[in-house]
């Protein structure tokens, strides 16, 4: 039980990437062990009867959506909804108990680590993916191919709302083609990450841009518009890809462009990041959401590098998987 420590003292002593919590919910039982708490064979998981609630980040919504789609088919009568609000919308609903699954393209937060203290909620936190963050321009845009992370913050600054208009205001050797901005609301984890990563501060951004959670709102922006300019989860232009065109990103070292390597190996600096779902410990008792998480995670490295993301390591998915079996006993 964490119930006498800090948020900040909890916070430093679970590590970097995974954590388990155990902030003391009150009358909480043992959740089933071995064969009870998942899905083995196939005839014990399709007896399997229920809800699994799942909201949160549209980066991670097409692996959770993936794994449903999946599971649906060796449990089908456990309906599990996926929805996608943002991390922290998904987190908001997290809190208040409205769902047993946040995805999460960023870790959780001081005061949402408090949040979830203050009304007795147990978790688990598993990095499912890793994920390069792209930035992507129009097809018919002839001018750019690399942006340094200096050159992104001279465009996503707040005081450029005002300066930088034009493509020939980042670099007077482009044309003065109007700058169109799509990327992701302030709900969105993506918005945190990338803001912190290129402006210096989670959360500080012109806001002079088309904003939206829903990402394929963003990529019809940018696809529609020769000016265009936005960033967004790898998946979303693996999807796209004849619409749009993937910018390499200089982190001071080159330009270097997302894939499978530089986005494991982190050399696409600095947008490789990694990205998770929380899980409450209180939906673990319920066969079909202990079933449903063991499922995601004997499946997530495929259906994760399908959808256009990084798998973990075997590290990772080992790690998961003792904070799994912990989190059941």
């Amino acid at each position: 039980m964490n119930s006498g420590r800090k948020p900040s003292q909890i916070i430093n002593s679970l590590g970097i990437s995974l954590i388990i919590l155990l902030a003391g919910c009150n009358g909480s039982t043992s959740a089933p062990t071995g064969s009870e708490s998942s899905a083995g064979p196939a005839e014990s998981a399709s007896a399997l009867a229920g809800n699994v609630r799942i909201h949160g980040s549209s980066t991670v919504f097409p692996v959770s959506q993936a794994v449903a789609e999946e599971f649906s088919e060796v449990a089908p009568r456990v309906k599990v909804s996926v929805g996608s609000a943002g991390t922290s919308g998904g987190m908001k609903k997290f809190v208040a108990g409205e769902i047993d699954i946040c995805d999460a393209s960023r870790k959780m937060k001081e005061t949402e680590l408090e949040q979830c203290i203050a009304a007795n909620i147990e978790f688990i936190e598993l990095t499912v993916a890793v994920d390069g963050l792209s930035v992507v321009v129009n097809p018919k845009n002839d001018w750019v191919d690399c942006l340094t992370v200096g050159q992104l913050k001279t465009i996503w600054r707040p005081e450029s709302g005002l300066t930088v208009m034009k493509w020939s205001d980042i670099n007077p050797d482009w044309p003065e083609e109007p700058l169109k901005l799509y990327g992701p609301g302030t709900d969105s984890g993506t918005f945190d990450y990338f803001t912190k990563a290129i402006n210096g501060e989670e959360r500080v951004s012109r806001a002079d841009y088309t904003a939206s959670e829903n990402d394929n709102q963003l990529v019809r922006g940018v696809a529609s518009d020769k000016g265009g300019l936005g960033y967004f989860g790898y998946a979303y232009y693996a999807e796209n890809k004849d619409q749009l065109k993937l910018l390499a990103v200089d982190g001071g070292e080159g330009c270097v462009t997302p894939n499978d390597t530089t986005v494991r190996d982190g050399s696409y600096k600095p947008l490789s990041r990694s990205l998770f779902i929380y899980v409450r410990k209180s939906s673990l008792e319920r066969p079909e959401v202990s079933a449903f998480v063991k499922f995601y995670l004997e499946n997530v490295g495929q259906l994760a590098s399908d959808v256009g993301y990084v798998p973990v390591s075997d590290e990772v998915a080992r790690q998961n998987e003792e904070l799994l079996k912990t989190a059941l006993q």
